[in-house]
């Protein structure tokens, strides 16, 4: 019964970050007679004498728009459906990153969810709506990244295009390939004139739907350029109200997301505000406190909010444990049932187009991005009892990952065919099955859950033991649940990419233990009775040390091959 455990956490021996949290070590350092005796122990962050080394806290990369909503903007932004997340972007935003880190963590590209002690939750296209206000329903967001002439019907090359379109072409220094610093727009179309006529008004519109969608929702890592991919949606203002933006926003969260789940991965982009209030509306244990005015969209219920940036490590630590010690009771599987958000909900989310795709087991499209929304795991949120998991694997993430744009540009309706069409025949997949009062897992999948599910992370001296904690009255109360009839997709192993994230590292992560080496050796040269001289530039090297760093030094200036590099192409 349920999902094969090897499987099914077959990442963390690979690259996933769950996989070397054990491995975390502090160092205590004991005197005894001028010796010194080295113990590594995994302990607790705040034990006393121990210098201890968190493995990592994740750095967001998001950028403010820094662009005013100008009311001439706003019958564009209706009818391409972004004027809500428009009015979102008016109000500041930062993340909490030892937070996020702790629950990237749990996040499992398996199956795309978050492993909980209580069981399974995500992100679905139903908070995608509720928070960000976007379209549910639509046409994927999709096409390609560069060469409009040859694959868009009326479309031009891509800087000419461009130039039409806004009226002006950034200067050779201003652009990286196809993408355009975002303080030159920010510079060009920061103010739309007084005055000016409609055309000019058009192009304004274009400049701040591009930088809008590139900041907000689309951001990459390198948190300062916007794509121009955008061209062909922003030709046609009228027509961007038919896309599914909030599909496409919700595929490169999913996908941002299992980026950063990679142990060697510290920085995580994408639409970081529908995480964070997804957090906070689930999970009322950490949310901040005195932000108890709820407007729309939701996510603007935190605007404001400022979490301080010291002690990342140890916060990352304290989130963990407090993850750890999560009762179902601490997590609220239907949030939106609330009357404060009925009363503030905008009637076009409510639409049934929209609300009935909420359900739906189907693929998540952007670009060259293809994710899975396995609402089927977290029928809770639906308002349904979950069972536990057929006798079938998990959908094979790394076939999904491997398809990321690189090897130059296409026409990715035609290249990722079958994922497109999963999404056009979407409402052909959307799950049936029977809404009870009480929502929440069954007794049958919590027995699983308990005997396969990784539910602690956190060292067993923190926890006092949680195991033990008996499966609650209701879930048996609430019955045995039925897995929903759905159409499945074949699952199309790539061992190539299963071996490449094995082999994914940075400089980052190469230097990371260099401090335990380093001190090793002091305990070495101490015990040897040798001489160490610290000056403002720390520990001198012997002879040999530094034969040895000018001979790697000498390697690399001529020109010696990096080892675990990719450089992607343009448009990735």
């Amino acid at each position: 019964m349920g999902d094969d455990p090897g499987r099914l956490y077959r990442l963390d021996g690979v690259a996933h970050i769950v996989g070397v949290i054990n491995d975390e070590v502090s160092v205590i350092v004991v005197f005894v007679d001028g010796f010194c005796t080295w113990f590594m122990l995994a302990v607790c962050v705040y034990n006393v004498g121990c210098l201890f080394h968190p493995r990592r806290c994740i750095s967001s990369v998001r950028r403010q728009q820094g662009m005013r909503l100008d009311e001439r903007y706003v019958p564009y932004l209706q009818m391409a459906g972004l004027y809500h997340l428009a009015r979102l972007n008016d109000r500041w935003f930062r993340l909490d990153e030892p937070l996020v880190s702790a629950f990237v963590e749990r996040w499992r590209p398996e199956t795309h969810t978050f492993h909980m002690p209580f069981g399974e939750c995500t992100i679905t296209l139903q908070d995608v709506a509720y928070q960000l206000g976007l379209p549910v329903d639509g046409h994927y967001v999709s096409g390609c990244l560069t060469d409009f002439h040859l694959y868009i019907e009326g479309g031009r090359p891509a800087w000419q295009w461009f130039h039409e379109l806004l009226g002006v072409l950034p200067p050779e220094n201003q652009v990286q390939k196809f993408a355009v610093n975002c303080t030159w727009f920010q510079e060009t179309f920061g103010e739309c004139p007084d005055g000016a006529d409609e055309e000019t008004v058009r192009r304004f519109a274009r400049a701040y739907i591009m930088i809008l969608l590139g900041t907000q929702l689309f951001a990459d890592k390198s948190g300062n350029r916007i794509h121009i991919r955008w061209l062909p949606y922003v030709a046609r203002l009228e027509e961007m109200g038919s896309y599914s933006w909030g599909s496409a926003a919700l595929a490169w969260l999913y996908r941002c997301m299992c980026r950063v789940a990679n142990r060697h991965v510290v920085k995580l982009a994408g639409p970081l505000q529908l995480l964070q209030s997804w957090i906070f509306w689930r999970f009322p244990l950490f949310r901040p406190t005195g932000y108890d005015e709820i407007s729309w969209p939701l996510s603007s219920r935190w605007a404001c909010y400022n979490p301080g940036i010291s002690n990342k490590g140890p916060r990352v630590q304290m989130a963990r444990l407090k993850i750890d010690l999560l009762q179902p009771r601490d997590f609220i599987w239907m949030p939106y049932s609330a009357l404060d958000v009925i009363h503030v909900v905008h009637p076009e989310v409510l639409e049934p187009r929209h609300t009935m795709l909420w359900r739906c087991v189907t693929s998540l499209i952007y670009f060259a991005v293809v994710e899975w929304h396995q609402v089927d795991r977290v029928l809770p949120q639906f308002g349904g009892v979950q069972p536990p998991p057929p006798p079938r694997p998990a959908l094979n993430i790394d076939f999904l990952m491997s398809k990321d744009g690189r090897g130059g540009d296409r026409w990715f309706p035609a290249h990722l065919a079958d994922w497109h069409l999963h999404w056009q025949e979407r409402a052909e997949h959307i799950l049936q099955f029977d809404i009870v009062p009480d929502p929440g897992p069954s007794h049958d999948f919590l027995t699983w859950w308990h005997q396969h599910g990784k539910r602690f992370l956190s060292p067993e001296m923190l926890l006092g033991d949680p195991r033990g904690i008996p499966i609650p009255d209701e879930a048996t109360q609430r019955g045995v649940g039925r897995v929903p009839d759905m159409a499945r997709v074949d699952d199309v192993p790539d061992r190539r990419r299963t071996e490449r994230r094995a082999r994914v590292g940075t400089r980052r992560s190469q230097r990371e233990w260099n401090w335990v080496d380093h001190a090793m050796d002091d305990v070495e040269d101490a015990v040897r009775g040798g001489r160490r001289r610290r000056g403002r530039g720390g520990r001198r090297r012997g002879a040999a040390a530094r034969e040895g760093a000018h001979q790697a030094r000498g390697d690399v200036a001529g020109g010696g091959a990096a080892v675990g590099v990719d450089r992607p192409n343009q448009g990735a």
